[in-house]
């Protein structure tokens, strides 16, 4: 082997029972729920929670300030952990999604082991978290049970966000909401522990438990601005990304909405049938993904249900809605990142009265920014109302700015109300 290539060390069987498993975090409540998952299949997970510049400088020393800022940040998140002391550098591994798509995520893991091996660190082993074949390992393999009981956790996160971002605002008790979901995450991991509330039947009953949760904390209603969040799926959900943006917007008074996950996994999967129906394939997998999606949808659905009784709650549109709306403005074949699902989830903001839409983008995330940024016009075209303003997000982006462009947005989103109240007296 060349001195310049780089090894894949794998994760073997034995290293299952020896070594914890370091997972930089995108969605804390996702993400803390699906580290449970994992571990109640036998594997030590530790998710990383630190926050702070730090994690940003020490990224920068592996990773070019013109790469993807996610991966700057996950890098710099899992190098940091490395070097905090806190683990025994011969018994730790590290997980990476990689998608396979025409994204720069795919290259994550391999800029993660060339910064292991910068810092002669090249005997730890970086785990590839995949579903198409790209890399596999002995030790760590995913099943289909496993995936059955990821999307249940995924889908408990998606619940948890929707409900807790619109009790938030109102709640007469403040830290009630993100004191309730900490309590029902603790009663779900015990519930996983037990191989209980993964089905299907099962999951729908604890979504019923937890709207009606949410739905009991008292609350005080007033006019608030509503403001969605769309973007790049890392800086859309990670508060070390988008400087604790859903944070920021409650402070400003906000109401906030942002899509959940399950959504982009039905995308996900609803692409590869667009890639049969455009160019043709194989009939075998294009039924297999069928199926998935199918089973999918069936989650969606369930959680959909699970918030009709609850009038005071905006419940998402499902998938089929969204790829409605996106087919007025952009065609299917526009899958890369978030491809068209971003421009649809625009829509169905607007649509449910969250006029005000923050797009996050990685600097330089070429696809995000045709999906969002250049979407505007055509969006506001045939929805007037909208009022929609992309904030890059990189190492040399100041915090101070990004809040005083979405002030100016929230000012606009206010003079947009005080217009329509005038309106609406006269009329």
């Amino acid at each position: 082997m060349a001195e310049h290539e780089l090894k894949k060390v794998e994760f073997t069987k034995e290293m299952k029972k020896t070594h914890t498993i370091i997972t930089p975090n995108m969605a804390p409540i996702h993400f803390e729920l699906i580290k449970n998952v994992m571990e109640s299949f036998g594997y030590k997970v530790d998710l990383l929670r630190t926050q702070g510049r730090e994690i940003v400088d020490e990224g920068l020393k592996y990773v070019h300030n013109d790469t993807c800022y996610p991966a700057l940040l996950s890098i710099g998140q899992m190098m940091h952990a490395l070097h905090s002391g806190k683990y025994d550098l011969d018994k730790v591994a590290l997980i990476m999604s990689q998608t396979g798509g025409g994204c720069r995520a795919s290259n994550y893991i391999h800029l993660l082991r060339k910064a292991l091996k910068q810092d002669g660190l090249d005997h730890i082993p970086v785990i590839s978290l995949n579903i198409s074949g790209l890399e596999s390992n002995a030790g760590f393999k995913i099943t289909l049970p496993m995936i059955r009981r990821a999307l249940a956790a995924l889908t408990y996160g998606d619940l948890l966000l929707l409900l807790k971002n619109q009790t938030k605002p109102y709640e007469v008790r403040k830290g009630q909401s993100d004191d309730l979901v900490q309590k029902w995450i603790t009663e779900l991991t015990d519930l996983f522990a037990q191989n209980k509330a993964f089905s299907q039947k099962e999951s729908k009953v604890y979504y019923d438990k937890i709207a009606q949760s949410f739905a009991a904390i008292p609350i005080q209603k007033t006019n608030k601005i509503k403001v969605g969040i769309v973007g790049e799926i890392y800086v859309k959900y990670s508060p070390l990304a988008n400087n604790n943006l859903e944070d920021f917007l409650y402070e400003q008074g906000c109401e906030v909405m942002v899509p959940g996950i399950l959504g982009f996994m039905i995308f996900k999967v609803d692409n590869r049938l667009e890639d049969v129906n455009l160019y043709g394939g194989s009939i075998a997998k294009k039924n297999a993904m069928s199926l998935l999606k199918w089973y999918f949808t069936k989650y969606e659905n369930d959680l959909i249900s699970a918030l009709k009784p609850y009038p005071q709650f905006t419940c998402p549109s499902p998938y089929s809605h969204l790829k409605e709306l996106a087919g007025d403005v952009i065609g299917y074949g526009c899958k890369m990142g978030e491809g068209w699902l971003l421009t649809a989830e625009v829509m169905e903001l607007i649509e449910n009265g969250y006029e005000n839409v923050v797009c996050a983008q990685p600097f330089g995330c070429l696809p995000n920014h045709i999906v969002g940024k250049g979407m505007i016009r055509k969006v506001k075209e045939k929805m007037p109302d909208a009022n929609i303003v992309p904030i890059d997000y990189d190492p040399s982006a100041t915090e101070v700015n990004q809040e005083n462009r979405i002030k100016l947005m929230l000012a606009v989103a206010q003079e947009n109300r005080d217009r329509k109240e005038e309106e609406n007296k006269k009329s």
